[in-house]
């Protein structure tokens, strides 16, 4: 079910893109095959995730083969002076192991191992082509919605007490460590999901099934949901609206492409030292090429999920997950990506989704339509009250700060009030009969 929407959306996408004159997903994808791949990571770990469905032996064999790809690749593109420089210089080899093992799947396997091995490659395509698809959906955000939204996120996020600002200065006066370190985990949080979810698949290649529920059908789903909202309430955030972002990011980042471009549009240079002042919101024009990818953040959606699922691996994984999450939340504000309202309803509209998928697995179990009614009418309440009551909130951020943050702590409760009454309780020992005392 997911994979067949995965399919649907990217190909919807790569016609609209089409429209503009540009390569959709598909045609970025399919030119992966031969040039060098923009996230050579992403390959690796898209590979991975497939590589749950075969044994051990043959594994080494599909990671040896990946590399030795990428050796000789690279050896010919060095050989022909033709070295990547738009993209990653290894990568392919992952990619060509995955479509490699789609034509085993069909040639040397049959019944359920065929059927097994189609859901591996299945899985490992659906992250890749996943990232393509989110690409060319925040293209079409930046090309059909001309005018944001971001001065009524300023004016509600008063109520939350523009939380973008405060942290933002704090990440910058951290440094380069502190930028850096956030830097990393904000772009890598694709790993880390793979990461989990490989735990979480560790017996598939024993058991010869996948387990009812895991991570990457809730990864996938806030990835298809997630910009259709974007599409509802375009907002570009705070370094680009309310600031350049340059005295943000100048001198910090180690990578020269980290800094994001001047925004010539934005209502002035605000951000992060003054936070924007109180006043009557309205719909701002903006450029044709910032994405309007904010409300809701999806970053804080998948940490959140990430941290979720790694609630039940081994200490270091529970660890990694609660780590990953805060370090999201801090990035997504420190670095003026997001409002606080975003995060807020990004953790709602995850919330939902985990909700949904559970109760669909336990048959439309009623505690779980019922948490996911009461999600979803959060969801959509908050996005009323941040387009038709910004200036209220605003005006009495003691009223409806609170108010916000009880919404969705409702939700939280929720959901772990549900899931734990899912949980399969232990089943009491048997009482064992008193023997007889020996005459």
């Amino acid at each position: 079910m997911v994979g067949a929407a995965a399919l649907g959306f990217m190909i919807s996408l790569e016609i609209a893109a089409r429209h503009y004159g540009l390569p959709g997903p598909i045609t970025n994808q399919v030119r992966e095959v031969v040039f060098a791949p923009k996230s050579g990571g992403l390959l690796y770990a898209s590979m991975a995730l497939m590589l749950v469905v075969l044994p051990w032996r043959q594994r080494f064999v599909a990671v040896g083969a990946a590399i030795g790809v990428d050796a000789v690749i690279w050896l010919v593109r060095w050989a022909a002076d033709a070295r990547a420089t738009d993209g990653h210089p290894f990568g392919t080899g992952a990619l060509w192991v995955i479509l490699g093992c789609a034509v085993m799947a069909f040639t040397r396997r049959t019944g359920q191992e065929r059927v097994l091995l189609l859901k591996g490659v299945g899985l490992g395509l659906l992250l890749v082509v996943g990232r393509k698809t989110g690409d060319t959906w925040l293209l079409i955000t930046s090309k059909t919605r001309p005018m944001v939204l971001d001065q009524y996120m300023a004016s509600a996020d008063h109520a939350l007490g523009n939380l973008s600002w405060p942290v933002g200065r704090l990440v910058t006066a951290s440094g380069p460590v502190g930028f850096n370190l956030l830097d990393f985990v904000y772009g890598q949080l694709a790993v880390a999901a793979v990461l989990v979810a490989l735990y979480q698949l560790r017996n598939v290649a024993t058991e010869r099934r996948f387990p009812v529920h895991h991570l990457v059908r809730t990864f996938l789903l806030v990835g298809l949901l997630g910009p259709a909202v974007y599409m509802v309430f375009p907002v570009v955030g705070p370094v680009f609206a309310f600031g350049s972002g340059a005295e943000h990011w100048a001198g910090v980042s180690l990578w020269a492409d980290a800094a994001p471009p001047s925004a010539p549009w934005a209502v002035g240079d605000l951000w992060p030292g003054t936070p924007p002042p109180i006043g009557a919101p309205q719909p701002m024009g903006f450029d044709g090429i910032t994405p309007r990818n904010c409300m809701p953040s999806l970053h804080t959606a998948w940490a959140v999920t990430i941290f979720i699922h790694s609630r039940k691996g081994p200490r270091f994984l529970r660890f990694a997950g609660a780590f990953w999450l805060v370090a999201t939340l801090a990035a997504t504000l420190g670095f003026g990506y997001h409002y606080g309202a975003d995060l807020v309803a990004g953790v709602v509209f995850v919330l939902t989704i985990e909700a949904a998928l559970r109760a669909y697995d336990r048959g439309w179990d009623r505690a779980g339509l019922r948490l996911a009614a009461h999600g979803a009418t959060v969801f959509a309440a908050l996005l009323l009250a941040y387009r038709f009551l910004p200036s209220e909130m605003a005006r009495h951020p003691w009223v409806y700060g609170p108010l916000v943050v009880l919404a969705m702590a409702s939700v939280i409760y929720g959901y772990v009030r549900t899931t734990t009454a899912w949980e399969p309780k232990p089943a009491p020992a048997p009482q064992l009969d008193p023997q007889p005392e020996p005459a």
